[in-house]
This record gives structure tokens, sequence and C-alpha cells, in this order.
């Protein structure tokens, strides 16, 4: 069994972006859940994966606050984790930018108003 293990350790990350490409449909029911959580708490959302023009794109979420003096702006996308699990992570940060499962709505929210929270006041 030692030769295998190279080549099992070798395809999961293939593994997870087949998931990626093969499961759009379910990445987009994650972020519309999300969509939800975050509109109520008073952000404005801009869905990424709406247009059928381009369906080989990563479906993304990108979420605005307005501040007083400026505004700012996170993105979020949905990825596969192992396990047959998914889970929230701000785009450009990768595996760094984990926010939380997406079987935790409520939390992946909170998370992500914190993150824009601290970006619009950074003193605090």
């Amino acid at each position: 069994m030692g030769p295998l293990r190279p080549l099992i350790v070798q395809t999961r990350g293939h593994l997870t972006w087949w998931r990626t490409r093969l499961s759009r449909a379910t990445a987009i029911l994650y972020l519309e859940l999300l969509a939800a959580a975050i509109e109520s708490k008073g952000y404005r959302c801009i869905k990424h994966y709406q247009a059928d023009d381009l369906p080989t794109r990563r479906p993304l979420l990108l979420i605005l606050a307005f501040s007083p003096d400026d505004h700012v702006r996170l993105t979020v996308s949905v990825r596969p984790t192992p396990g047959r699990n998914w889970a929230y992570y701000q785009v450009g940060r990768g595996k760094n930018g984990y926010l939380s499962p997406c079987d935790n709505t409520e939390q992946a929210a909170a998370e992500v108003d914190t993150l824009l929270k601290h970006r619009m006041f950074p003193s605090t």
C-alpha cells in the first residue's frame, strides 16, 4: 500500500477542484443563503454568479459596506473542504481566508460583519 499513498495525496487537490467545477449549483445555493443573512444586517450584495453568459467562472459574492468617509468591500466564495463539506472563504487569501463552514450561515454573517466593521473603523 506504500506506493499508492503519494498518488492519493497528489490527487486530493484535483478532486476538490472538480467538486467545485461540478457543484456550481451547490456553491450558488450557499452564497444565496449568505447573501440573505448579510442583507438582513444592512449590507449590500452584488451577486457575480447570476450571469448565464459565463457559466465557467467561479461564483462570487461581493459585499459592500458604506462608512462615513468611504466604502469597503469583501468578496466571498464557497470552496469544498475535505469530508464532503463546504466552507466560505474570503477571495484572494487562499486557505488563510477561511471564514466559516457553510452549515452555519449566521456564524459566517457574523464573521463578515466583524471584518467589514474592522475595515470601516480600523482604530476600534
